[in-house]
């Protein structure tokens, strides 16, 4: 009989790890049912789905939304998905979840169980779906639908929305590189991921991908920085850290998908004034620096094209910052071990990094390399470790005791940042619910009448977690937390064996 991965009755060892800043200890677990996480990992979009809903939806409680949208403006933008716990369809976090949801499969595809491999392309389509519709017409893309402002004013259920679905667009000469070349990477992956299952659909995305590109290059600049949409999309996805790694980013999963020098050409050549050797330690929605090296790096690694070996030292430069013995680390943990960076939505970099480790030691192991950080020789298996500790932490091994992921284990949270999720479902209460009229349900104190099954949250940087509806920084669940951790759930379903 299997324990459950998260009772405290579990046959434990200790690890004492010690770094520069921090002495932490881990609780290691005697086994998790990584398959039954990977399936709840990707199970969460759906919950997070946008528009009509198809009648193999396994998330019952949702219903069709936003099927309006785009429809003011004489356009199709309905589907997609909505990026956390409102009902926003923001377009530059959309494209990033995509282009990591693809990468899960093109690096891990065939280690997910046949079903879920289905899972994760039908979990990526949604997407690439509604990507297409928004650079549908020539030189201009559509980037968000919906005003965050007045919808996180409301605590409503998608089904009920009826905040003003404004329409927000960049057309050239305005720019929207970092949108667009985070949509074109996100296409260009997703055609990878296509590719054997609907060769079509994955020729579609590769054509559609360039052309993106294009308009990506040839109008250089962030979207953000247009006057007429920035106050819809900032704060919320403003773009802080500029557009030349979406630019590179972009560049690089063409040259992957397509094999073009035109696109080897351009990482090459544009990599410093584009600032790819800046060794900016970051990988997320807004950055792709680090996600950038490790993938840029596998060409150099692999193909021995040498003329990319700043790519491969940026990345061994990264790997170095996590390794607590290493002369350069300097990555945060909380006592309990998990990785920290302050800030909101601490999660996405714990799953994005390890997914950026797994990935990387893959890419060493079938070329027999190691990372040399100073004095310490790093081996692919000690970045498996670095990367297990992560999601094993997430599932259960941790102080509290607890999974961060709703409905996997046998203690998780009960009251994430999530309307449609802390609302009745239309399915058991068909009555409008208006905008302050679902204050009562963000205010309660009891657990969400529906599980997002899959939503991953997380504790503070104190390892404590209150489980606190209305404390979103921990709370709230986002598409770009759950897609890198598809393709580490996936490579842990294949190696269930422990690493220590």
């Amino acid at each position: 009989m299997r324990l459950s991965s998260s009772s405290l009755h579990l046959l434990v060892s200790l690890t004492l790890i010690l770094s520069p800043s921090t002495i932490f200890v881990l609780v290691k677990s005697s086994s998790h049912d990584y398959l039954d996480a990977l399936s709840k990992c990707i199970l969460f979009f759906e919950g997070q789905r946008s528009g009509f809903l198809p009648q193999d939806q396994r998330l019952n409680w949702r219903a069709n939304s936003g099927l309006g949208d785009g429809s003011t403006y004489g356009i199709d933008l309905t589907g997609g998905y909505y990026d956390a716990g409102d009902n926003i369809k923001f377009g530059f976090p959309m494209a990033f979840s995509t282009t990591m949801l693809a990468w899960s499969v093109v690096e891990f595809g065939d280690l997910m169980p046949p079903n879920e491999l289905r899972n994760a392309l039908v979990a990526i389509k949604w997407s690439t779906d509604y990507l297409l519709k928004t650079v549908s017409q020539p030189d201009r893309i559509f980037v968000q639908v919906g005003d965050p402002n007045a919808d996180h004013n409301c605590w409503e259920r998608p089904e009920d929305m009826d905040t003003i679905r404004t329409v927000y667009s960049v057309a050239a000469p305005n720019t929207a590189s970092d949108v667009a070349g985070e949509t074109a990477a996100a296409l260009a992956a997703s055609s990878m991921a296509f590719k054997s299952a609907d060769p079509g659909y994955s020729e579609t995305l590769l054509r559609t991908a360039v052309r993106v590109f294009e308009f990506a290059d040839n109008y250089k600049g962030a979207y953000s920085d247009n006057e007429d949409i920035r106050s819809g999309v900032c704060p919320f996805y403003c773009d802080f850290d500029g557009y030349q790694d979406e630019l590179l980013w972009g560049a690089a999963w063409l040259r992957r998908a397509s094999q073009s020098d035109t696109y080897l050409n351009y990482i090459q050549y544009n990599g410093k004034t584009l600032g790819a050797e800046e060794n900016i330690n970051e990988f997320g929605w807004d950055n792709k620096h680090a996600g950038l090296n490790v993938l840029v790096s596998k060409e150099f690694l692999e193909g021995n094209m040498y003329s990319l070996e700043s790519y491969k030292a940026s990345a061994d430069s990264f790997m170095c910052t996590l390794i607590p013995e290493s002369s350069s680390s300097h990555i945060e943990y909380t006592p309990g071990g998990l990785i920290y960076k302050p800030g909101g939505s601490n999660m996405q970099h714990v799953t994005s990094i390890a997914f950026l480790l797994l990935v990387y030691a893959n890419y060493l192991s079938r070329t027999s390399q190691t990372v040399n950080c100073g004095s310490v020789s790093v081996s692919p298996e000690s970045l498996h470790q670095q990367a297990k500790r992560q999601v094993d932490y997430i599932l259960g091994d941790n102080p509290m005791g607890m999974s961060y992921m709703v409905g996997y284990g046998n203690k998780y949270p009960q009251r994430i940042h999530h309307r449609g999720s802390s609302l009745p479902s239309i399915k058991d209460h068909p009555e409008f619910i208006a905008c302050k009229e679902g204050s009562v349900y963000f205010n309660s104190s009891n657990p969400n009448p529906n599980p997002l099954v899959g939503a991953v949250v997380g504790p503070g940087e104190d390892d404590i977690y209150n489980d606190d509806r209305a404390d979103f920084r921990l709370s709230e669940p986002t598409t770009y937390i759950n897609a890198p951790l598809v393709g580490v759930l996936s490579y842990f379903v294949a190696h269930q064996n422990p690493l220590y």
